[in-house]
C-alpha cells in the first residue's frame, strides 16, 4: 500500500472515533499584546500549503480580502487572516492554506504552519465567553495542548460569509411550506453561529419546529433528555423529533460519534439523520455513511437542504 493510500485508510479509520486532524497556523505576533496566537483548520478542508504567491489586486473588495490568485487556471479569493482577526503585526503573510469549504475554493493568508496534530474532539472545548467576545464569535472551539499552548478553531464559514458579503436573500426564495409536513420537528446540531441561522431561516421558512445545539456532546445530552421525557409520558419519540440534522465539526463530540451514537441507542430507533457539512467531498460522504448516516447534504445551499429535509420527514411518516 502506497503512502498515500496509508494516509487515507488512516484518516478514513477517524470516523466514529471522535478524532480529528488538524493544521496548526500562527498570524504574526501581535504588537498590542506581543503575543504570537495559535490557530487551527481541519485537515479534511486543507487542500494544499503553499509559498505566497502573487495577488491581483481587485476594486471594491472587503478590506481583508487582499485580491484574486490564478490556481490551476482558475481564480480564488485570498483572504489575509491577520487583517480579519484583528492581529496587528509587522511580519508579512509568506504562506498561503488554499482551502476547500461549502463546495468553494480559497486562499488563506498566514504567517507560518507549524504541524499536523491528531486530537480527540472531546479535547476540544466551546470557547469561554470572554475569549468569545475578544475575538467577535470567531472562534468555534478551542484546546490546550501539553506543552501549553492554546489553539483556536476559527469559524471558518463566519470568515467567508462576512468577506463575502452577499446578500443571501435569494437562497431562500421559493421554499415554501408542504402542507404534509408542516409542525414536524427538526433537531439540529452545529458549532456555527451563521450555518445555525442559516438552518433556522430554511426551517421557519418551511413552517417546520426545531430544537437546537451548539455541539455534538451538548445534542446527545438534549437527546437523552427528550428519550426520558417521551417514556415518562409513554409517547414515542417521533412525538418529539421527526430527524435530526446534524454537522460534522463539533467540538466535545463530533457528527460521525454522534450519529454513531444515536444509531446505537434502540430509542432513537427510525428517526433518520442528516449530514450537513462543508466538508463536501465523496470521501466525507463516505465516512458518515460508515456510522450511519442516513442522508449526506454539502452546506450551504437553502433549497438542496430543503430537498433533502423534505424526503427525510417524508420516508419517517
Amino acid at each position: 500500500m502506497s503512502d498515500l493510500l496509508k494516509k487515507i485508510d488512516a484518516r478514513t479509520k477517524l470516523a466514529g472515533t471522535n478524532k480529528l486532524e488538524i493544521l496548526l497556523f500562527t498570524l504574526g505576533l501581535d504588537e498590542r499584546s506581543n503575543r504570537r496566537e495559535n490557530f487551527g483548520i481541519n485537515v479534511f478542508k486543507v487542500r494544499e500549503v503553499m509559498r505566497t504567491p502573487e495577488i491581483t489586486q481587485a476594486p471594491e473588495m472587503p478590506d481583508a480580502v487582499e485580491g484574486m490568485v490564478s490556481l490551476r487556471g482558475n481564480l480564488i479569493p485570498v483572504i489575509d487572516l491577520a487583517k480579519y482577526v484583528g492581529v496587528q503585526t509587522s511580519s508579512k503573510p509568506e504562506i498561503m492554506i488554499v482551502s476547500e469549504y461549502n463546495v468553494h475554493t480559497q486562499g488563506f493568508l498566514v504567517e507560518a504552519v507549524d504541524t499536523i496534530l491528531r486530537l480527540d474532539w472531546s479535547q476540544m472545548r466551546v470557547p469561554p465567553e470572554i475569549l468569545n467576545n475578544n475575538m467577535r464569535g470567531l472562534v468555534t472551539a478551542v484546546t490546550e495542548l501539553e506543552s501549553g499552548k492554546l489553539v483556536m478553531m476559527l469559524d471558518v464559514e463566519k470568515v467567508l460569509a462576512e468577506t463575502n458579503k452577499v446578500d443571501d436573500s435569494a437562497e431562500f426564495r421559493g421554499i415554501h411550506p408542504q402542507r404534509d409536513v408542516v409542525g414536524k420537528t427538526v433537531f439540529y446540531a452545529d458549532d456555527s453561529a451563521v450555518a445555525r441561522k442559516q438552518i433556522q431561516r430554511t426551517l421557519e421558512a418551511l413552517e417546520l419546529n426545531y430544537v437546537e445545539c451548539i455541539n455534538g456532546k451538548r445534542a446527545w445530552d438534549e437527546l437523552q433528555r427528550i428519550a426520558l421525557t417521551a417514556e415518562a409520558a409513554g409517547k414515542p419519540i417521533k412525538d418529539y423529533v421527526n430527524m435530526i440534522l446534524t454537522d460534522v465539526e463539533m467540538p466535545e463530540m463530533d457528527g460521525y460519534m454522534l450519529t454513531k451514537t444515536v444509531k446505537g441507542d434502540p430509542r432513537f430507533a427510525g428517526i433518520p439523520i442528516l449530514m450537513h457539512s462543508s466538508l463536501s467531498g465523496m470521501s466525507n460522504q463516505k465516512l458518515g455513511q460508515s456510522v450511519g448516516v442516513d442522508a449526506y447534504v454539502a452546506k450551504f445551499e437553502a433549497h438542496k437542504l430543503t430537498e433533502a429535509i423534505l424526503s427525510m420527514l417524508r420516508g419517517a411518516m
